[in-house]
């Protein structure tokens, strides 16, 4: 390996630390990723520049002709501009849908006055709505209604807890309710059917087990503060009932139909979110028509694109392209043929202990650039357990979307909710964080049995 195989994988791992340590350097993980992805480029353009990379010396392979470094990167953007894409084109959605009170119904929905009862139907309803939407919005959404259902704070925390766990299950088993799982979709190594048929019955074992566990801590009912009437009486009006109607029904149903647009059409899954995106912004500006354009009461789709959190779209941007950056030089590749030289003695647990350890450090750093390298370290089989669909590719959607669940800072679902409710890392590691890692492992054993015992016997 030469120093510029050396030096980029260094900015990479240096970029990792600070990424994974947020919380302490108080540095927004974006802006990080963002210096990643050009020192990581601009090291390799010197290297190319030099001859260094372009007679495929770094890892033994994969260099290019300096001339031809611009079209090399664009291709990677644009692989990556899928992802991008999608997602601006999903938070945009769910925005404009929370901004008219169309998910006002889930408070309706689970309220009850039994402790017990009320843990249940919010794991339930937030694993169903994180497969629909997306964790970190599920989580926003549904923590702001245990504020208003449950008046005792450390009675609050487990219903917390059960959203990040449940919020990041829900989003392991969709295509459309996880990062990760978007990024394998986009790169076609699972199926949006596929990855529900398959994981669905692991990820609500996964968070089935630990509510089991936390319900031993809630006991008895309250009265509760408010009655339905009394919450829609509060809610500002500004669409009626039958718009706010429309416009869930056309947001949240079209992101529901993306996978079956996916499917017939056979176009990109962000062409379908666009696609849901433009129906949308046609019914609102329907609906705003005899309105002012200045009228704050009219929430219109070009004032709620200014709501979009752009810093995680760019820290998204910067994190694919390093990883391509890492690609490039084959290192993902050869760390790959380590892992399968150091597993292959397992056999068929291979693909367990490899995915396993995966969504361990899942819980440490950041899941996004550890699905984009794994993407980058196993190319796609056309049978087998690497092909589309198969085992491994199962196996990593699940285990880096739960995985997360074992640390507060593991997943976005966690950091939000943490910021919101102010609830320590160390509470969280003492009480929660086995509790989760059970789950965790419940949801592989899951997948075990039905893929090792049930799904043979219809082979």
């Amino acid at each position: 390996m030469t120093s510029f195989g050396i030096a980029i994988v260094a900015v990479f791992i240096i970029g990792y630390v600070f990424i994974a340590l947020e919380s302490v350097t108080k540095v927004n993980k974006a802006a990080i990723a963002l210096l990643m992805c050009v020192i990581c480029w601009s090291l390799y353009s010197i290297g190319c520049a030099e001859g260094a990379i372009a007679a495929g010396s770094l890892f033994g392979q994969g260099g290019v002709e300096i001339h031809e470094l611009g079209k090399v990167i664009e291709e990677y953007l644009g692989e990556a501009g899928t992802t991008l894409f999608f997602l601006m084109g999903a938070m945009t959605i769910v925005e404009i849908v929370d901004q008219h009170g169309g998910l006002n119904f889930v408070s309706d929905m689970i309220q009850t006055r039994h402790k017990r009862k009320l843990l249940w139907r919010v794991a339930f309803m937030t694993a169903i709505l994180s497969a629909v939407l997306d964790n970190l919005t599920t989580s926003i959404v549904m923590v702001m209604i245990m504020r208003k259902l449950v008046p005792d704070a450390k009675d609050r925390l487990w219903f917390d807890v059960t959203v990040i766990i449940a919020a990041n299950s829900g989003g392991a088993f969709s295509p459309i309710g996880d990062v990760t799982t978007i990024m394998l979709w986009n790169g076609k190594q699972i199926t949006a059917l596929g990855v529900i048929c398959q994981i669905i019955i692991p990820s609500f074992v996964s968070f089935i087990v630990p509510t089991l566990i936390f319900q031993q801590k809630l006991e008895g009912a309250w009265v509760l503060s408010t009655t339905k009437a009394e919450r829609a009486a509060a809610r500002p009006d500004i669409v009626t009932r039958r718009q706010r109607t429309v416009i869930f029904c056309v947001g949240v149903g079209g992101l529901c139909c993306v996978p079956a647009f996916h499917l017939f059409t056979e176009l990109p899954p962000f062409m379908g979110i666009l696609l849901v995106l433009g129906l949308l912004w046609f019914t609102t500006e329907v609906i705003y028509r005899h309105q002012d354009e200045n009228d704050p009461m009219a929430k219109r789709v070009s004032n709620i694109l200014g709501k979009v959190d752009m810093t995680t779209i760019l820290f998204f941007l910067g994190i694919l392209m390093a990883v391509s950056a890492l690609g490039k030089i084959n290192a993902l590749t050869t760390l790959g043929e380590w892992l399968d030289g150091a597993t292959a003695s397992l056999g068929e647990m291979q693909h367990y202990v490899v995915t396993g350890v995966i969504g361990v450090l899942s819980a440490i750093v950041d899941n996004v650039p550890l699905v984009a390298a794994s993407m980058g370290m196993y190319d796609i089989a056309p049978m087998g357990d690497m092909a589309c669909d198969g085992i491994f590719w199962q196996l990593l959607a699940y285990c880096a979307g739960v995985g997360g669940s074992m640390l507060i800072i593991g997943s976005a679902a966690g950091v939000v909710v943490m910021g919101l409710e102010h609830i320590s890392f160390g509470w969280y590691l003492k009480n929660v964080t086995w509790k989760a890692f059970v789950g965790y492992l419940a949801g592989m054993v899951c997948y075990w049995l039905i893929h090792g015992l049930i799904v043979p016997l219809f082979a």
